[in-house]
């Protein structure tokens, strides 16, 4: 499936959806997935207990929140392939991270976890079909289709990836 118009998903996951350089959904989660685990295999469990700044997220936090909003975006996207009706509710991000147990928790843990939830995501969009691809549904009262989530969810870890590059590694 092709990489989603602006008019498929809210003018907020444009930053996101930037981010993709495939035109293809399916070659854009292969691309991502080994970068993925090397990238997050150069952190250390004692640079994984720090933020940024004071008052800032750990990183154990932040990727528990890539993990916590990836959870959120497969159960959006396998819903509005089902043709689900209501709009599904919006998560306060920071409530999640506070309640989440993260800094608790051994990094290579939450590495394992998400690269397996990611194989996860990869399998659930490749039963998608076309049709389901393009189907839409409502979160937070705002249309999304299928596939943009797919790209919103690629797009979402390079966001972070990013910031975790210029903030936390630096």
């Amino acid at each position: 499936m092709p990489k989603p118009s602006p008019e498929t998903y809210p003018a907020f996951f444009h930053r996101y959806v930037s981010n993709v350089a495939e035109e293809d959904l399916v070659s854009a989660f292969e691309n991502q997935r080994l970068l993925i685990r090397e990238f997050l295999n150069t952190i250390t469990e004692e640079k994984s207990s720090h933020g940024y700044a004071p008052g800032k997220w750990t990183l154990k936090e932040l990727l528990q929140h890539v993990i916590d909003t990836e959870r959120i975006f497969n159960y959006r996207a396998l819903c509005f392939s089902r043709k689900e009706s209501a709009s599904l509710p919006g998560f306060e991000e920071n409530e999640y991270a506070a309640n989440s147990n993260a800094n608790r928790r051994l990094w290579n843990d939450m590495v394992a976890e998400f690269i397996s939830l990611r194989e996860s995501t990869e399998c659930l969009y490749k039963s998608f079909n076309t049709e389901m691809l393009g189907l839409s549904g409502k979160s937070d009262n705002k249309p999304t289709t299928v596939n943009s989530i797919g790209f919103i969810t690629i797009g979402h870890f390079y966001h972070h990836k990013k910031i975790i590059k210029e903030r936390y590694l630096t």
